[in-house]
């Protein structure tokens, strides 16, 4: 009934993974190979998590 209070973990997630893939973005288009794979690396564990808590979920 009151559905809408739950909070979904994932979205919180989510939201932080979009940013992470466009701050590499950025990098890329900048030059810097370096940190561009860096903050590639850390969207993949925040997706690695995200697929993680949709498992548990369903």
């Amino acid at each position: 009934m009151f559905s809408f209070f739950n909070n979904d973990p994932t979205k919180k997630l989510r939201k932080t993974y979009n940013a992470k893939l466009e701050l590499a973005m950025k990098a890329q288009r900048k030059g810097d190979i370096r940190s561009y794979s860096t903050i590639t690396e850390e969207a993949e564990q925040i997706w690695q998590e995200i697929e993680k808590l949709e498992k548990e979920k369903a």
